[in-house]
């Protein structure tokens, strides 16, 4: 895990006047609390008491701040000092709130929820810029790389991405009819994106830019799990990809040259398997599971090399964040 670097001036809410952490580790869930985690020792170094439950976290891109999704609000927390206290609130979804995401400057973050929206707001001023409405529940949204574009899936089994130019959905894939889509996920240099749906299986295609639009080839469908499949998600290199499960597994596939073949299954937690970060070298992988644990685990031997108990209930989000900030 790499040294960061020194860090500017904070753009938002006020300049950073401490060193940044070098790693920054998360996890959350039903217990209504957010713990903060030493990576390599798995001390906990902080506890923070959180108004409801706990669906999803996501870290600025600068480490300052983590975003942690519940019903049916975002807060905001200072990584970096004590403060138990949110310093923000976003405001404006009716539901459980499924996914979050930051842009790539930290100056926005999307949302999805379950009220069958998705939202865009402004981290400098938390107000809604963009709401993009579904006819379904929203599972999951992410941020294309090239930061024009969003890709979300829904409980109708509909994958749409959206042009934030256009302000409109340019595209719609339907992997299986009638069979909700639970998680995305892009390579980093935009040309695969993959959905994992509720009977197991997830699809690969391959994009590209076309004369007028991106264009969708399909590459493959994966047979992966026997239960749903509660997050996808493609590592920094682009070499491997991690599907976690209620079957209480995640499996690690070599997506090198396409091939998404088996690599090795990761075995040790006692029940589902909701969510999972990759370390930026792509070398470990955190989990969280209903077991009330997280884990990390080495991708080279496929063992559990940390523990992170102390959550009283199911631990549904982890975040990883161990980029030097420059």
């Amino acid at each position: 895990m790499q040294q960061p670097h020194a860090l500017p001036p904070q753009q938002f809410i006020e300049p950073m006047q401490s060193p940044v952490t070098e790693v920054v580790l998360a996890t959350a869930g039903y217990d209504h609390t957010i713990r903060f985690w030493e990576a390599l020792s798995g001390v906990c170094l902080r506890t923070i008491q959180h108004t409801d439950s706990v669906n999803r976290l996501a870290i600025s891109p600068d480490k300052r701040f983590l975003a942690a999704a519940g019903n049916p609000h975002v807060r905001l927390y200072d990584v970096q000092s004590n403060n138990p206290s949110p310093v923000m609130s976003f405001e404006g979804h009716t539901g459980n709130i499924t996914a979050i995401a930051f842009q790539s400057a930290g100056r926005w973050i999307v949302t999805c929820s379950e009220d069958g929206t998705i939202k865009i707001f402004d981290v400098r001023a938390p107000n809604i810029q963009r709401d993009y409405e579904l006819r379904s529940p929203v599972n999951d949204v992410i941020i294309h790389p090239n930061q024009g574009e969003l890709v979300s899936c829904d409980q109708n089994g509909s994958i749409r991405v959206w042009d934030l130019a256009e302000n409109s959905c340019t595209h719609e894939l339907v992997p299986e009819e009638d069979t909700p889509v639970r998680s995305v996920s892009m390579a980093n240099d935009g040309s695969l994106l993959v959905a994992a749906n509720n009977k197991g299986n997830y699809y690969v295609w391959r994009t590209r830019t076309g004369q007028d639009a991106t264009e969708f080839e399909a590459l493959t469908k994966v047979a992966a799990h026997t239960k749903y499949i509660t997050k996808c998600l493609l590592s920094p290199d682009n070499r491997l990809l991690a599907t976690c499960s209620a079957d209480h597994t995640v499996k690690i596939w070599d997506a090198s040259r396409h091939r998404f073949t088996l690599d090795k299954t990761l075995e040790g937690h006692q029940r589902w398997v909701w969510d999972c970060s990759f370390s930026a070298d792509s070398a470990y992988l955190v989990t969280g599971s209903s077991d009330h644990s997280a884990r990390l685990w080495d991708l080279s031997t496929g063992e559990t090399i940390r523990h992170y108990n102390g959550h009283q209930k199911a631990v549904v989000c982890v975040a990883l964040h161990d980029v030097s900030v420059l």
